[in-house]
Parts: structure tokens; C-alpha cells; sequence
């Protein structure tokens, strides 16, 4: 199983949301490709950035630190937040990203996803973020009636690869991860990522054990709880 470390970014600064609330933000740091440097020299090989000014905005807005995280890091990073057109998508591909992350425009444009898919393949990754098992979209912002399972269910069948699943209800709390649903999640057959609430190392052993194919860590490893290369030693244990 991947361990992906989080980098949030808004207007530049790395920072992290308690379940999605922009006014509950805390500023970990002003030079997110330090951070990134941080994280590689701890054994990290991927990282996860979301561009939440871009989110809330609906519009990339990110591209210069990717470009420069990317640059300096020589990490595997996807990136997420605001992406809303195949020029967004090719902006961030260009930057370096190896995979883009399409959230909002999954749900609300099907037939722009089918394209994109067709287009980039496995470099597209969905974000399906729910709360009390619904879809949210912008930015977390608007909850949908879209059952989160079921929708995941359908992007399998669209050809979809790969699902990062946030349970937003456990995002940024350090209340430990979703497991039962990663579970059921995984009987899909597409690969998922975790996210939300992974706090502790039997949560990235209930994770593995689940069959996930990735865990994204944020507040976790801000705040002490979880060191990367123990995480990635539990992750890679038989």
C-alpha cells in the first residue's frame, strides 16, 4: 500500500482544515516545497497536494507550486482542487503532475468525464468526498444526494482507476479512518485511496488489511502522530 503525504495549499501556504471548514484552518508552513523536501528525505516517494483556495474557487490555482514542488522533489504527486476543464488538467500534467485529481466535474459533468478518461487514462484519479455517505462537491461546500457507494460503483464501470474516498466526517479530527467502508469500498474492484481521519499505525494496517491501494496522511503526520517512514515500513510490511 502507497502512503501519500498531504501537502494542503491555500494561496501558497500549507495548511490544514478540520472536516473541511475553512474558517477551522491552521498554517503549517509558508514553503510548501520544503515541506515537500521534508517528507522525501523521510522515505516518502509519492505526495498528495489539494489546492483548497482552488476548490472553493472552482479554478486552478496552484500551478507555480506544483511546478516547483514537482521540480525540486522528483515525487510521484497528484494533485486535486478547482480542476474543472481538460486545460486545467493538461496545466498541472505539464507541471509535472503524474496524476490530476477531478472531483466536482465527475458528478456534475458525466459525459466530461468520460472524455477525460478516454483522453488520460489511469492519469486521471476521481475524488469522491462524502458526507453521511453523500457526494460533496466544491470544495466541500454543497452536499449532493448522490450515494457515495453507489457512485463509486459507476465509476468503475466508466473506467475509472482510481478513487481517492474521503470521509469527510473524520478529516483533519485524528479520530482514526472509515475501515468498514474502505472495505466494502474495496469489494469494488477499483483501486482506493483513504483519506480522512488515518491517525494511527493499526489504522494503515486495517487499511492494508482492507486491500486499499493508497492512505493519505495529513494531520497525523503534522501533528506527531504518525511518522512517514514508520508509516511506510507498516504499509510495506508482510
Amino acid at each position: 500500500m502507497i502512503i501519500l503525504p498531504a501537502i494542503d495549499l491555500y494561496k501558497g501556504q500549507v495548511v490544514r482544515l478540520v472536516q473541511g471548514d475553512y474558517s477551522r484552518m491552521t498554517i503549517y508552513s509558508l514553503e510548501p516545497v520544503q515541506k515537500a523536501l521534508e517528507f522525501k528525505k523521510c522515505g516518502a516517494t509519492h505526495l498528495h497536494i489539494v489546492d483548497l483556495y482552488g476548490a472553493r474557487e472552482g479554478k486552478c490555482t496552484a500551478t507555480e507550486n506544483v511546478k516547483e514542488i514537482c521540480r525540486s522533489t522528483g515525487l510521484s504527486c497528484e494533485i486535486g482542487g478547482g480542476i474543472r476543464t481538460a486545460e486545467d488538467i493538461e496545466k498541472y500534467l505539464e507541471c509535472g503532475a503524474d496524476r490530476v485529481i477531478i472531483g466536482t466535474k465527475a458528478i456534475t459533468a458525466p459525459e466530461f468525464l468520460k472524455e477525460i478518461i478516454k483522453e488520460y487514462g489511469s492519469r486521471i484519479s476521481v475524488g469522491v468526498d462524502a458526507r453521511n455517505g453523500k457526494v460533496a462537491i466544491n470544495g466541500w461546500l454543497e452536499t449532493t444526494e448522490t450515494d457515495s457507494y453507489e457512485f463509486t460503483v459507476q465509476l468503475k464501470k466508466l473506467g475509472v482507476k482510481n478513487v481517492i474516498y474521503t470521509d469527510i466526517s473524520k478529516d483533519g479530527a485524528l479520530g482514526g479512518a472509515n475501515t468498514d467502508c474502505y472495505s466494502r469500498l474495496c469489494e469494488t474492484g477499483i483501486n482506493i485511496t483513504a483519506s480522512g481521519g488515518v491517525s494511527s499505525y493499526p489504522d494503515i494496517e486495517k487499511l492494508k488489511k482492507a486491500g486499499c491501494y493508497g492512505a493519505i496522511i495529513g494531520k497525523a503526520i503534522y501533528t506527531g502522530y504518525i511518522e512517514i517512514g514508520k508509516a511506510i515500513e507498516t504499509a510495506n510490511a508482510d
